[in-house]
């Protein structure tokens, strides 16, 4: 039973790709033992039959599960689905997700159907079309959320108490726009990047140039819930603001860092600027606001960052299962530490409150308020 089931033999390949570089040998030898011993003790004691196959597949999904969020045991079928090279579909509800006993949602896009919706950072999708998600990884949940324009999808959300989930149907759509402006009283400016589009840079150096006709002498680039886009795109943004110096950091586990800097013609943008961040701020969001607080040209405002800053590659496996497996991680631009599960800390920390599904949203922004209230202060000392 053990020299024919796939999962073991994949335990097995991945032991072999980590290799003994990951731990002593010995360690990993005695790891397989007790991990034989407790399928056996299973197989045969159990107080009925097992499904072997679904036991193993539960090891590896809990392997996968113990590297990171962004990790996981795949399937043949998403192996397949990953394989196949043809694009994704076009249109989309507006949520990145991650796993956290179900999917988990990190950002919500502007404008979107889940943001028209009204669904939350840290809401929890229970079932996508009738499909549980607790076994579900990330990556299949954002392939399940895709689909034509027009086209329906019935999600299954908690937000707070487990024991009363809500129902909600979505229509998808094309995403659209992701960089917009206000002006707000005292000559200050609201940039809200919503999601880091491929043209990110040109349309926000365009934004500024247009704020700086309108003499706005300070700007606060809201970062909340924004979880959308490359993360070299927030890198590559990030050069706007600094001139010189490190801008990015990436690093594998046995490979040299890419160090990303700043230099001639970079940053053109010189007034004073607020980041206001949240728990849904991720992914090219999370390294750009990591850019410009490490060059001292911005503090951070809100919430803790979500800690999503990696990339991740498909690692083949026997008989077409896969492990989706980070490979990747950025780290801030001093190279003290990853990006990835630790997050940023803010300068000034405001918390953003949850708002329930019956409750009336407030008619003011608290948060936008504090940070106003920061950049007031960073524009009197030159930041």
């Amino acid at each position: 039973m053990f020299l024919v089931s796939t999962p073991l033999v994949a335990l097995v390949a991945i032991g072999g790709l980590l290799g003994a570089s990951a731990e002593p040998q010995q360690r990993n030898d005695r790891d397989l033992a007790v991990f034989r011993d407790v399928i056996g003790l299973v197989v045969h004691n159990y107080v009925e039959p097992v499904d072997v196959d679904k036991v193993f597949e539960g090891a590896m999904r809990g392997l996968a599960e113990g590297l990171d969020a962004s990790s996981a045991y795949l399937t043949p079928e998403e192996v397949t689905a990953i394989d196949s090279k043809s694009p994704m579909p076009s249109a989309d509800v507006g949520l990145v997700v991650t796993r956290q006993f179900y999917l988990r949602v990190v950002g919500v896009r502007d404008g979107s159907p889940a943001a028209k919706a009204g669904l939350q950072t840290g809401d929890f999708l229970r079932m996508i079309d009738g499909k549980p998600t607790r076994d579900m990884s990330a990556i299949t949940g954002t392939r399940l959320l895709r689909g034509a324009p027009g086209s329906k999808v019935s999600l299954t959300v908690i937000r707070g108490n487990p024991a009363d989930p809500h129902a909600i149907d979505l229509v998808r759509a094309v995403p659209s726009g992701g960089i917009t402006s206000e002006t707000l009283p005292g000559g200050f400016a609201r940039v809200r990047i919503a999601s880091f589009v491929p043209d990110a840079t040109v349309v926000l150096r365009g934004v500024f140039e247009q704020l700086a006709k309108q003499k706005v002498t300070g700007a606060v680039v809201d970062l909340r819930a924004t979880a959308d886009g490359d993360l070299e795109t927030g890198i590559g943004a990030s050069k706007l603001f600094v001139k010189s110096g490190t801008v990015g950091i990436r690093a594998g586990r046995n490979s040299e860092k890419v160090v990303t800097t700043a230099g001639p013609g970079d940053g053109a943008i010189t007034m004073p600027i607020v980041l206001l961040a949240s728990n849904g701020t991720a992914n090219a969001a999370e390294v750009f606001a990591a850019s410009l607080v490490g060059n001292n040209r911005a503090e951070l405002v809100g919430e803790p960052t979500a800690g999503i800053a990696a990339r991740q590659r498909l690692v083949r496996l026997p008989e077409n299962f896969g492990l989706w497996m980070t490979y990747e991680r950025y780290l801030t631009v001093d190279g003290a530490g990853p990006i990835h599960e630790k997050g940023l800390r803010p300068t000034v920390g405001f918390e953003i409150p949850v708002i329930g599904f019956d409750e009336v949203p407030p008619t003011t922004d608290a948060a936008l308020e504090k940070a106003v209230e920061v950049l007031k202060k960073a524009k009197g000392t030159g930041l």
